[in-house]
């Protein structure tokens, strides 16, 4: 089996790799036959992989098994060939749907990095810490330019989105600087307490936090901000922040806000929205910046929901909120006022409650929305490097796998089976659902 690896054409903004070339090379000397589609815009050049003896060609017709990263144009899948990467279909996206028919069409086998899990259905392969890493840096940008726009002074005025440092340790070197100025001037008194929520507690909010504790931080409990913080209390030489788990958003139907009951995490998950409703209205006029790092679908309520804003918003209030990082970037999903997702090149825009319109830029009364969807690419070689090291050890299973065979007889490890969407063109059987997003 001869195995490709795909340049991105998706967006000019995409600079990630699946493979780097010091692990082509290791997968080269254990025997496997790697070519790689030439690429001007990954940040790992051409030559990097032909110095390592790799092949780079313009095509990867002879190539058996094809890794990327993003989602491929419809009409570039060819005839019965394996493909392995993101396809963001198994939520029905609609956006994706022509996508699915045409590698259909093609009797193309879909192998998603998102479902290869283990018997906990914890993802294996995943960029989740840097796009937290990216995306706090880059709420923390959005948060300086806003305040400046305001005309308030502020620590995060000289902070630069994550694109633009040559590595993430540049971007901690002003991150520490940023942190040396809170200490000695602390922040605005017009800001303080300068309150960051981060929703989630996962591999993206572990990435985010350890942005935001560079900084001089100190974690408050959500209990300790439903009535409000006790400004005397907190030191305005601080930031703090606070992670908001499931229980911390959400309360039975029948139960009040003040005696939310016990939470029960599997039944959450079981009954969803039917048994539960949202109660993070309580938090968010105290928050300066909102981080949110949930995955969410529709049997959940939102975090942060449309009417929510209004109200925050409503006769031209100014609230505390002035920056939402999406990193989760699903529109209209958790963060309800997400109403597109942006690239690195133009990343946030301001949403306005009263009339949900939006505007680029900083200036505007609601809130910045930071919502870029492909995050880790903005630090592109070290997610890139992680991201590889993770996914080479999965490749001599899939390699080896004769797939001519049919899908009950096909030899896969029960984490990659489960991540086989489509098989010779049709829809699995734990996928079939997906058929009536078609």
């Amino acid at each position: 089996m001869i195995i490709g690896i795909r340049k991105e054409d998706k967006s000019i903004w995409e600079r990630r790799v699946p493979f780097v070339p010091s692990d082509i090379k290791n997968l080269q000397e254990k025997g496997f036959t790697v070519i790689v589609q030439s690429s001007p815009q990954r940040a790992y050049a051409d030559a990097e992989f032909t110095k390592e003896g790799i092949a780079v060609q313009e095509d990867l017709h002879n190539c058996d098994m094809i890794f990327g990263i993003k989602e491929i144009p419809p009409d570039l899948f060819e005839d019965n060939k394996i493909y392995v990467f993101f396809a963001h279909v198994i939520k029905g996206q609609p956006h994706n749907m022509p996508m699915l028919r045409a590698m259909m069409k093609k009797k193309v086998t879909l192998v998603d990095y998102e479902r290869v899990m283990d018997e906990q259905s914890r993802r294996l392969i995943f960029f989740g810490r840097y796009a937290g890493l990216a995306g706090m840096i880059n709420s923390l940008w959005a948060l300086g330019q806003r305040l400046t726009a305001e005309g308030i002074p502020n620590p995060f005025r000289h902070l630069k989105q994550a694109q633009h440092y040559r590595d993430l340790d540049a971007a901690k070197i002003i991150i520490g600087e940023m942190a040396k100025d809170i200490e000695k001037n602390g922040i605005p008194d017009a800001l303080h307490p300068l309150i960051v929520g981060i929703s989630g507690y996962g591999n993206v909010s572990k990435g985010a936090q350890e942005i935001l504790n560079l900084l001089p931080c100190e974690e408050i409990s959500p209990d300790s901000l439903r009535c409000g913080p006790d400004k005397s209390s907190l030191s305005p030489r601080k930031i703090y922040k606070t992670v908001f788990a499931e229980k911390d958003c959400v309360q039975l139907k029948e139960k009040s806000t003040e005696s939310p009951g016990i939470f029960d995490l599997a039944d959450y998950y079981r009954e969803g929205k039917k048994k539960y409703k949202n109660r993070f209205g309580q938090y968010a006029d105290y928050l300066t910046l909102l981080v949110n790092c949930v995955y969410w679908d529709n049997r959940y309520p939102r975090l942060l929901t449309k009417e929510m804003c209004r109200e925050l918003w409503a006769g031209g209030k100014q609230p505390r909120l002035r920056v939402v990082g999406d990193i989760s970037c699903d529109p209209e999903g958790a963060v309800e006022c997400t109403v597109k997702a942006t690239d690195p090149g133009n990343p946030v825009y301001v949403y306005e409650p009263p009339d949900g319109e939006i505007r680029y830029g900083f200036q505007g009364q609601g809130p910045v929305i930071m919502a870029v969807d492909i995050l880790p690419t903005e630090l592109p070689r070290e997610s890139s490097a992680y991201f590889s090291n993770v996914l080479k050890d999965f490749v001599p299973a899939l390699a080896a796998a004769d797939f001519s065979l049919s899908l009950e007889e096909l030899a896969l490890p029960p984490e990659l089976k489960k991540a086989v969407i489509l098989y010779r063109g049709e829809l699995t059987g734990e996928y079939e659902y997906i058929r009536d997003f078609l």
